[in-house]
């Protein structure tokens, strides 16, 4: 087999990896708290020539306060889709716009908590026009999201082409809806659109901008409404796989502010505020699963079963996401074995790796499980009873504490009624 060389290197050294398993127990969530905000002010930095920029961290990412509460003090507000998010975003100190509240299907409790606390209200079909009205009356601030539907043929499994997916507006949907709301007394407006997901190609991203810069201009002739804020999204990957490059940031900001000059500036649009609702980009780089092996079988494979499972981190098995995997004090090993490695559960696809090639592996070696600081721990469940695992963070000066303690068994029987 060939002799290959770690080409993704977790952020500390073995012996720590070691201490935080012998501290905490594995499996285990880990997050680099100097990473997450070196993601968010690069974004930061890339669009700090628009008046007012602000990322809104897309919080079902990573639900986490301490995380929202790291964000916040560093400039970011929450994108939020449901009540918990909205009452998470509240708790940790955001309120008013610096909450953006983006949902579908919504009920009508979760209306009523975004206008009590003063969240921008993303309006995702023109149909709760009507329902918020009645609800609480229309804000001073409405936003309306987007969807190109066939004008725009990108899209991945994760999120649908646009014309499949389930959110957002049509353009002449989104048109008379913004009519029908300024008559209704709204006197602020803004766009959101999300049509690409874990996206590393950066035209993408510019492309979506020049889409809403039009639709922009769209309005403002037809409505003379000069919209106050252009929501671009989240979706910007991150290199998953190790020879896979990170969006080039900066240049994707330059090339929008290109745009911005050419089709809002010339048509006298000026002062329009962007903004972004990031999740993967800010965490998903610097969080990782931590899991010690503890069995080895060779049937018609060779398997390592590890303590984590598809409960911990459910990507590689609904989407065959790939994230890297290092064995612990074995980086510079040749990787002489071809493994598949996997969970616990009842479920054929509760695999982190299949064929991997890895160092040979012997049981209580710890593994960690890369990029799986978004839309990892957010998404875990408890089938077979299995239960979530602790999360901590990392500090600048390789302190830890935890950030959520991991589930009991008296947690999960809590709610069943005997």
């Amino acid at each position: 087999m060939k002799q290959l060389k770690s080409e993704k290197m977790p952020p500390f050294a073995a012996a720590v990896w070691r201490e935080l398993a012998e501290k905490y127990g594995t499996p285990l969530y880990v997050y680099d708290r100097a990473g997450i905000i070196r993601s968010l002010t690069g974004l930061q930095q890339a669009f700090a020539w628009v008046p007012g920029y602000k990322e809104y961290f897309a919080v079902k990412a990573n639900p986490n306060p301490q995380i929202l509460r790291l964000l916040a003090d560093n400039g970011a507000g929450a994108d939020c889709a449901s009540l918990a998010e909205l009452i998470l975003a509240e708790r940790v100190g955001l309120k008013g716009e610096e909450i953006i509240f983006t949902s579908n299907q919504t009920p009508d409790q979760e209306f009523v908590k975004a206008c009590e606390l003063g969240a921008i209200i993303n309006l995702d079909d023109i149909s709760h026009i009507e329902v918020v009205e009645g609800l609480c009356g229309l804000p001073e601030l409405l936003s309306f999201r987007y969807n190109p539907g066939e004008a725009r043929s990108v899209g991945n499994s994760i999120i649908g082409l646009p014309a499949e997916a389930k959110y957002g507006m049509t353009r002449d949907q989104l048109l008379t809806a913004v009519g029908i709301c300024r008559k209704k007394g709204v006197r602020r407006f803004a766009l959101h659109t999300m049509v690409v997901s874990n996206e590393l190609n950066g035209q993408c991203f510019v492309d979506t901008a020049r889409m809403m810069f039009e639709l922009a201009v769209e309005i403002y002739r037809c409505w003379q409404i000069k919209v106050e804020m252009i929501n671009l999204g989240g979706g910007v990957g991150i290199p998953y796989l190790p020879q896979q490059q990170p969006v080039d940031l900066p240049a994707v900001g330059g090339a929008i502010r290109r745009l911005y000059d050419h089709l809002l500036v010339a048509n006298r649009l000026t002062g329009i505020r962007l903004s972004h609702e990031c999740g993967r980009l800010i965490t998903g780089p610097h969080g990782y699963l931590l899991t010690r092996a503890i069995r080895h079988k060779n049937t018609y494979k060779n398997y390592i079963g590890v303590d984590a499972c598809m409960a911990n981190l459910m990507r590689p098995g609904m989407y065959g996401a790939y994230h890297h995997i290092t064995v612990v004090g074995k980086e510079g090993l040749p990787y002489g074995q071809k493994y598949d490695v996997v969970g616990s559960l009842c479920e054929n696809n509760d695999k982190f790796a299949i064929d991997r090639p890895l160092p040979a592996i012997d049981a209580g070696d710890l593994l960690v499980i890369h990029d799986a600081g978004a839309h990892g721990y957010a998404m875990g469940f408890n089938y077979n009873g299995r239960l979530r695992c602790p999360e901590v963070m990392v500090g600048e000066q390789g302190e830890s504490w935890m950030i959520r303690r991991g589930e009991t068994l008296d947690d999960y029987f809590a709610t069943m009624i005997w």
